[in-house]
């Protein structure tokens, strides 16, 4: 009797079929993870620098390049501290600072950590204070700079994740809408401990107050309470003078 023929592979069966597709997804995951770490660093400067420009915005400085962004960021920002709601400094920060409150975010303001940015704009001294907060369909946030008598803004910068464009998504695209806290006070007078600053339909006290966004009352309301909530955490700093 003649040798009897090789099997080859069954190209046609569900053995086959499931080992390839494993394989094809081994590699494309394999791929990806490189492709992702291979632009990590990439995609991490590059929110480092947004961050860098918002911090920026509410410190009244804008259309920069991102070149003379990154630079201004180390000029004016003289630290960036770490503090606690009892005004206990956690981290000093640094010059340019970056490694201190600068990686703080939400999560670690919900923990206690609060981040401050002590600045210097044409020898003045600013505070600049993050926000977080909710609006309409996401979270929104921003920078609220102060000036050095720790109860009038300087400036003002907001963002959001997904808000309705020519409605909420104003609180961000709105340069005009954001210059308006500015020279508006924190608390309604020396002896308030309660944060004011507020955004309000009908405006009864245009020293404290800015008019809501047309048509975008739910997004309004979130900034009001994204800054009672977050500025009111640093009460004790604002307070000391």
């Amino acid at each position: 009797m003649g040798e009897g023929k090789k099997k080859g592979l069954n190209t046609n069966s569900n053995s086959y079929t499931i080992i390839y597709s494993a394989f094809v997804v081994i590699v494309v995951a394999f791929l990806l993870a490189f492709v992702f770490q291979a632009l990590k660093p990439a995609q991490d400067a590059n929110v480092a620098l947004d961050k860098k420009k918002q911090i920026l915005y509410s410190l009244n400085i804008r259309n920069l390049s991102d070149e003379a962004a990154a630079a201004k960021y180390k000029e004016v920002v003289v630290a960036d501290e770490v503090i606690d709601a009892q005004d206990k400094v956690l981290s000093a920060g640094s010059q340019g600072g970056e490694n201190a409150g600068f990686k703080l975010n939400s999560a670690d303001f919900k923990a206690g950590k609060l981040a401050l940015y002590i600045c210097k704009v044409d020898g003045k001294t600013k505070y600049v204070i993050p926000v977080y907060g909710m609006g309409l369909w996401g979270a929104i946030s921003g920078y609220i700079a102060i000036n050095d008598d720790k109860s009038t803004v300087f400036g003002a910068y907001f963002n959001h994740e997904s808000e309705t464009a020519g409605l909420g998504a104003e609180i961000k695209d709105n340069q005009k809408w954001q210059e308006k806290f500015q020279g508006k006070k924190l608390f309604l007078n020396d002896k308030s401990s309660s944060i004011a600053l507020s955004v309000n339909k009908k405006v009864s006290d245009p020293k404290t107050q800015v008019d809501a966004i047309t048509g975008a009352t739910l997004t309004s309301n979130g900034v009001t309470e994204m800054l009672h909530d977050c500025i009111g955490q640093y009460t004790k700093f604002l307070k000391d003078k």
